[in-house]
């Protein structure tokens, strides 16, 4: 059965699942010293001019710990959104890893960070007393399903390179992002200006696995950070060969336009029920609503989702690669029928 809870929730697209069969054919070089993982490189540099270094983890929570704790020292500070995946779901991992403090800031309506907040946080630099404010994290899409313009990444470098921050981007669903802006992975990096970039395969389609890209200076001892963290792979390999299936002619973007449009589909269901109030621009795969109380469970037995807001019984509805037009109807049926 499938849902709309979670692209975490969706299993591997076909490419992915045909890499991993061809990959487990022979023996290879562990540790990322393997040709496949090499070949990973060499597409990412076809893509990517700046120079960095690649870095292949498990999962979402190590990359971004794993980025974190090479940009920053113990007593330091990370600037975040108040609802950043590192903040509010990756439980007291980045405070433990890292040592620093996370400082939430207040987003607009969009779920987005503005120069204007980020400017406002930078204070008490030099106060042995207060932890030493470093790096400034954000997601893109948000946490919201919004996505930042490359106009707002360039205005957000300029706040943080006047301030000497150094920036984080957590990018579990990137690929879906680029897609979305008709932008390219280099456009992201240049108008940001990122240290580090966590850049998720997992929610585009891979079984598991996440890659981080680090820049600049930062990459000469990402190694040894790589190696503490516990996220380095003996079979890096099969990481490597998802992800190359993944940027095979571009493979990533036809799955992320099939959840695009699957995510305005759904958008366009919800809009024709006037007890219904989409909450959250609607820009990647996730839509936000507000929506009766007595209509959740039964919706949720059709296709399950989560409550984000209960108080307000908002729910966040999220498609996949994988969701249907078929699967949209029935919802839309379901919604029909509550409403009579």
């Amino acid at each position: 059965m499938k849902s709309l809870a979670s692209d975490n929730y969706a299993g591997a697209v076909p490419e992915v699942m045909q890499a991993l069969l061809h990959e487990n054919q022979d023996h290879a070089v562990a540790y990322g010293n393997d040709k496949t993982t090499n070949s990973l490189k060499e597409q990412l540099q076809l893509r990517i001019p700046s120079p960095f270094r690649l870095h292949l983890v498990f999962n979402g929570t190590g990359a971004n710990l794993l980025a974190l704790s090479i940009l920053s020292k113990p007593y330091d500070a990370i600037l975040c959104a108040e609802t950043a995946h590192i903040y509010v779901d990756e439980s007291t991992a980045p405070e433990n890893l890292t040592g620093c403090r996370l400082i939430p800031l207040t987003i607009d309506h969009a779920g987005k960070l503005t120069p204007s907040i980020i400017q406002k946080a930078v204070k008490r630099r030099g106060d042995l007393h207060h932890p030493q404010i470093k790096v400034l994290s954000i997601a893109q899409p948000t946490e919201y399903g919004t996505l930042y313009t490359l106009d707002e990444l360039r205005a957000i470098q300029e706040v943080a390179k006047k301030n000497d921050l150094l920036i984080h981007i957590d990018g579990s669903r990137l690929f879906t992002a680029i897609t979305a802006l008709g932008c390219s992975l280099q456009d992201i990096i240049e108008r940001s200006g990122v240290d580090a970039l966590s850049l998720g395969g997992t929610k585009s389609g891979m079984l598991y696995g996440e890659m981080v890209l680090i820049f600049n200076e930062h990459n000469q001892d990402s190694m040894f950070f790589h190696k503490r963290s516990m996220q380095l792979a003996s079979k890096s390999r099969f990481i490597s060969a998802q992800f190359l299936a993944l940027l095979y002619n571009d493979v990533y973007k036809k799955y992320a336009n099939i959840v695009l449009e699957r995510t305005q589909q759904l958008a366009k269901v919800l809009r024709k029920y006037a007890a219904i109030t989409i909450t959250k621009p609607v820009e990647v795969n996730a839509v936000f609503a507000k929506i009766p109380a007595s209509w959740i469970e039964p919706l949720q037995e059709i296709l399950f989702f989560y409550i984000w807001n209960e108080a307000e019984y908002e729910v966040r509805l999220m498609c996949s690669f994988d969701t249907s037009e078929e699967e949209i109807d029935l919802f839309d049926r379901k919604l029909a029928e509550l409403t009579r």
